[in-house]
């Protein structure tokens, strides 16, 4: 199911996170997208590189939460704040916690859906 606005961009990401599905994760991004991989902050371009990148962080079987915060649109383009956390476990047993804000640019298509073209989950504070 496409993103309807962009806030549900957001959405799309947490659920597909909590679901294990990276299919799903890929397909909220345009083909060409770019997005900072955390948490070394590697910047992976195009929906299959994405996909690719987020392999490990879906591996921890994470629970993600994301709140967003603000969104600025105009004219097809949107841009959105959010605070995000993902609570998992890593290969040995061990609790992994990321946590930060992040910014995301979407854009609307043809159809009326959105997709992201730019993901920073590593915005500054």
């Amino acid at each position: 199911m496409p993103a309807r606005t962009p806030e549900e961009t957001h959405a799309l990401l947490e659920a597909a996170f909590n679901a294990g599905d990276l299919d799903a994760l890929a397909e909220v991004y345009e083909e060409d997208a770019a997005l900072i991989v955390p948490p070394e902050g590697v910047v992976a371009s195009g929906r299959d590189e994405i996909r690719s990148a987020l392999e490990a962080t879906v591996a921890l079987a994470p629970t993600a939460k994301i709140v967003v915060d603000r969104k600025i649109q105009s004219d097809g383009l949107a841009l959105t704040h959010a605070r995000w956390s993902l609570v998992g476990t890593d290969p040995d047993g061990a609790r992994v916690e990321l946590t930060g804000r992040g910014s995301i640019v979407s854009r609307r298509q043809p159809d009326g859906s959105w997709r992201i073209v730019l993901d920073n989950p590593l915005t500054p504070r």
